[in-house]
């Protein structure tokens, strides 16, 4: 394997992960951020809701985008073993 092949396989695998990552990370940043802003307009100041409020909002995030990321990363995963044999060969 060519350290250019190796390179091309490493950044598509990195470009996998963020792509299913983003959705949970963003959901969790602008989650946290409003209940951050609602806390400091209330002067609450209680850890557990903003922990709630995320955990309820990745929840939400899974059951609606799960089925496309299995699918997203099966299909990755299925290509990739697919190219093994050119990639060693």
């Amino acid at each position: 394997m060519s350290p250019e092949t190796a390179m091309t396989e490493l950044q598509q695998a990195l470009n996998m992960t963020l792509l299913l990552a983003l959705p949970l990370l963003g959901t969790a940043l602008v989650i946290g951020v409003v209940i951050g802003l609602l806390q400091a307009a209330t002067q609450v100041n209680e850890p557990s809701i903003a922990f709630i409020g995320k955990i309820l909002a990745l929840a939400a995030v899974l059951a609606i985008g799960g089925n496309w990321m299995l699918t997203t990363l099966l299909t990755f995963t299925t290509q990739l073993f697919q190219r093994i044999p050119s990639i060693l060969g």
